[in-house]
């Protein structure tokens, strides 16, 4: 991140290709530079190509066995 000087917009290297984006309402994309550098990303998401480091919430081995005891408890509407 770019130390703004007294009156310069802060900015903000953009996350997929590390352009200099002002942080204004004008930059519709920020803190991405344009629209293709946000969709890389949300695609990077969705294929599991970017993840956050940890352990799973759960053991997902028993998911099944989660979802048919969910589905006894849920009330009937």
């Amino acid at each position: 991140m770019i130390r703004p000087a007294n009156d310069s917009p802060l900015e903000v290297n953009c996350p997929q290709c590390a352009k200099p984006v002002p942080w204004l309402p004008a930059s519709t994309y920020r803190p991405f530079c344009s629209k293709r550098c946000q969709q890389l990303d949300l695609g990077a998401w969705a294929d599991e190509s970017h993840r956050i480091s940890g352990e799973s919430a759960m053991d997902e081995a028993h998911i099944e066995t989660l979802l048919a005891q969910a589905d006894k408890d849920a009330p009937l509407s």
